[in-house]
């Protein structure tokens, strides 16, 4: 019985409240709207605030509430968890109101939406680079506001997805090998050139053994003639590998190919 009363209760409070909702949609009273779009962000209903907002931000232009109004479609958005939309308002508002009252948290939650959706690294990173550069510019402006640091650590994050997509890139080229062509130049070339754009990534030591991957089977693949050169690069790339990394993880691995190459460049005749 008290579970049925409770039901009945509910469903009257919830009719009631759609019917509300529906009064307010019909209503050409701006200011009453706008004062429910506020009540429905402040009670967690955000696809009814997005609903009014998105109705009235257009009429809010030159008003006193236009900047809130925006503000607040935006983090309805957020909230939500459509970032790409959040992301959108965000910029539109710091771009409209770069000394405005939310400026601040206006560009950092639209680098963060842009961070939210960076795709995983075997895709495109196109956004994950526009990430990157809004979160530049916001530690730029706002160097020592409470968020400045969050900022600088999901920068570093999305770096590291990148120095990640060029190992994948690196590894790739490994695997291919002679395929249409020297992939294992390619595979070097790719790792080297990452260690440069990212010198403090955690992917340090995977660019440098794949470097040295590269040189063992392109000389195991390689002519006669070409074999005793290739093997002496297989000895410079161990040196560098054991020179950065002394008690590195792939050190038995490394070992290996050292010592068959030496016995190479031995046996194999000086043409």
């Amino acid at each position: 019985m008290r579970k049925n009363i409770m039901f009945f209760l509910l469903l009257a409070l919830t009719l009631g409240s759609c019917g509300e909702y529906n009064k307010i949609l019909k209503s050409t009273d701006r200011d009453l709207k706008y004062s429910y779009a506020k009540k429905y962000f402040e009670e967690g209903k955000y696809s009814r605030s997005i609903t009014l907002l998105e109705e009235l931000v257009p009429f809010m232009k030159g008003t006193a509430d236009a900047e809130e109004s925006l503000y607040l479609l935006a983090q309805s958005h957020y909230n939500s968890r459509d970032y790409i939309s959040a992301t959108e308002v965000f910029t539109t508002y710091y771009n409209t109101y770069q000394r405005g009252e939310y400026a601040e948290p206006a560009l950092f939650y639209s680098a963060y939406g842009m961070y939210l959706d960076s795709p995983d690294p075997k895709l495109d990173q196109s956004k994950t680079y526009t990430a990157i550069a809004e979160f530049q510019k916001y530690i730029e402006k706002y160097p020592q506001t409470e968020r400045a640091e969050q900022a600088r650590n999901y920068m570093f994050e999305l770096q590291e997805k990148l120095a990640y997509k060029d190992l994948l890139a690196a590894q790739l080229y490994l695997n291919l090998g002679n395929y249409k062509g020297n992939n294992y130049e390619a595979a070097v070339t790719t790792a080297r050139e990452a260690m440069k754009i990212y010198p403090y990534s955690i992917h340090m030591e995977d660019y440098q053994i794949t470097i040295l991957r590269a040189r063992y089977e392109f000389a195991q693949r390689s002519t006669l003639k070409t074999q005793p050169e290739r093997y002496r690069m297989v000895v410079d790339e161990y040196f560098n590998y054991t020179n950065t990394f002394p008690e590195g993880k792939f050190l038995s691995e490394a070992e290996k190919y050292y010592k068959e190459a030496l016995t190479k460049i031995e046996q194999l005749p000086t043409i």
